[in-house]
């Protein structure tokens, strides 16, 4: 498994040249620049931020710069406040990532319980009721249950507060949960596309595990129905489940684009549409290389935890 590791941590590194390389050449076809205003700078003004930011330099010389730096860590400075790209997305990672991690408790716990619910009651009211969840959170997107949340649970009910100055999600890793009710909406909406993929997948994988031979084998035997499903039923069925818990990590925990801007959530996923909207370049590749680190990272953690749940299983 050491050996295996090693080689999936090294194709980690073409596989983020690779992304670097097609966003540093999308990020130069794009017409404009940071330096784009209502306001024109004069010819004076421009010439001289570009040669601050080396946007004068040939193409050839900037992709070389920039590979180069992103070989050492750089990521760069932003066009805009001339800042490290880097400090910029740690600082916003601190609340994508408790946002996402609020988001994947909800949507594993909630999700993996409805699907094996519906999976003991198939064709029954547990049964329904679990798809018909399931379906609906396929069916709502967020930026569609996000206003929708917002609509009846803050404007018209008042319920939770959105949009404050002071997020809740920033105190989290001191302990401060007192804005706790700032955190339910976003969860919700962030969470729920998330939970329907989950149960769906974890009623189909307990439905086919519940179905074999040593199942049938464990029930004839007198064991509990606990005891068959933790100790026969659960770690087959969660190998299938695995499988899409990775990428979903991944995406809630670098942050959500629609979620983070509907609720003005300072995250990493609010900085990458702000830095679309002003063309700050460094800081549009920078969150790009980060989030194509942060899903291979899970990438490889899913595939280590295979062999975790079934021995059975070599990498």
């Amino acid at each position: 498994m050491f050996a295996y590791t090693i080689r999936r941590v090294l194709a980690i590194i073409p596989l983020v040249v690779a992304v670097a390389t097609i966003t540093f050449l999308l990020m130069n076809a794009v017409e404009g620049g940071p330096f784009d205003s209502d306001r024109p700078l004069s010819e004076a003004t421009r010439k001289n931020l570009e040669k601050k930011y080396g946007l004068d330099d040939p193409f050839a010389v900037r992709y070389v710069k920039y590979i180069w730096n992103l070989a050492h860590g750089d990521l760069g400075v932003s066009l805009t406040n001339d800042r490290e790209v880097r400090t910029i997305i740690t600082e916003r990672m601190q609340v994508s990532i408790q946002l996402g991690l609020a988001t994947f408790l909800f949507a594993t716990t909630v999700g993996l319980t409805l699907g094996s619910l519906a999976a003991l009651n198939q064709n029954g009211a547990g049964d329904y009721a679990g798809v018909f969840v399931a379906t609906a959170g396929a069916a709502l997107p967020s930026f569609v249950l996000a206003p929708i949340l917002q609509i009846i649970f803050s404007v018209k009910l008042g319920w939770f507060t959105v949009l404050a100055s002071d997020y809740g999600f920033t105190q989290w890793f001191r302990g401060d949960f007192s804005n706790w009710q700032q955190i339910i909406l976003p969860t919700l909406s962030l969470g729920f596309l998330s939970m329907a993929f989950v149960a769906r997948i974890t009623r189909a994988a307990m439905l086919e595990v519940l179905r074999q031979d040593y199942i049938r084998t464990a029930w004839a035997k007198g064991m509990r129905q606990r005891q068959v499903l933790l100790r026969h039923a659960a770690k087959n069925a969660l190998i299938p489940v695995l499988t899409i818990l990775g990428p979903i990590f991944a995406g809630l925990v670098v942050g959500s684009f629609i979620v983070e801007t509907a609720f003005g959530i300072p995250g990493v996923g609010q900085l990458f549409v702000r830095s679309v909207l002003i063309r700050d370049y460094e800081v549009i590749m920078g969150v790009t290389v980060f989030f194509t680190v942060v899903i291979a990272v899970m990438n490889l953690v899913v595939d280590l935890l295979y062999a975790v749940v079934d021995p059975r299983i070599r990498l």
